[in-house]
């Protein structure tokens, strides 16, 4: 076995030549993807919004967006390539969204999710999202609930604390691997 090299992951903005990668997460991830130009127009147009990316040396692996609206972050959209999933890369986005959200001095993030995406309930319990609501037939194409899910306080002690282990945990964590540089590649 030859040993390689740690992948060079980087959580940036998101800009205008990372779409096509963005809209092909997006079609790979979700039933009924946004429109092509709707991330085009959040990016240029809605001062409430922030998106990011994560980069896995040059290749666009996930992305997420929130807009801060009064004191509220809240996560518009969220998704991690299926072929880079279960590496953490998730976590770390989520992280940097939170983190910006305290940056921005938002009082608390909420986001709603499928209620049947057992995975991400759970990655956003880890870090702090509890229920507090449903939206009854949230999502067109099944009619499927949303789940509402929203933090503690952000600068709370308990969130603060959280946030810090779990960061501490990632830090310490192995850095994602390529897909097709695994031990048989």
């Amino acid at each position: 076995m030859v040993a390689r090299p740690p992948v060079r992951l980087v959580i940036e903005p998101m800009a205008i030549l990372d779409l096509s990668a963005v809209h092909d997460i997006e079609r790979r991830s979700f039933n009924t993807p946004w429109p092509p130009h709707a991330y085009r127009t959040e990016i240029e147009t809605n001062r409430l919004a922030t998106y990011l990316v994560v980069r896995v040396d040059d290749e666009v692996v996930g992305y997420a967006g929130m807009w801060l609206m009064v004191d509220e972050a809240h996560i518009t959209t969220f998704a991690v390539d299926p072929v880079w999933r279960r590496q953490r890369i998730g976590e770390r986005l989520l992280l940097a969204l939170l983190d910006l959200a305290l940056a921005r001095q938002a009082r608390e993030a909420t986001l709603e999710v499928r209620l049947s995406n057992l995975p991400a309930r759970r990655l956003y319990e880890k870090y702090g999202f509890r229920p507090v609501g449903l939206r009854p037939s949230y999502y067109s194409d099944n009619g499927e609930d949303a789940l509402i899910m929203t933090t503690d306080h952000l600068e709370g002690g308990r969130m603060r604390g959280r946030l810090d282990a779990l960061r501490q945990a990632l830090d310490a964590s192995p850095a994602p691997e390529h897909p097709s540089r695994g031990a048989d590649a």
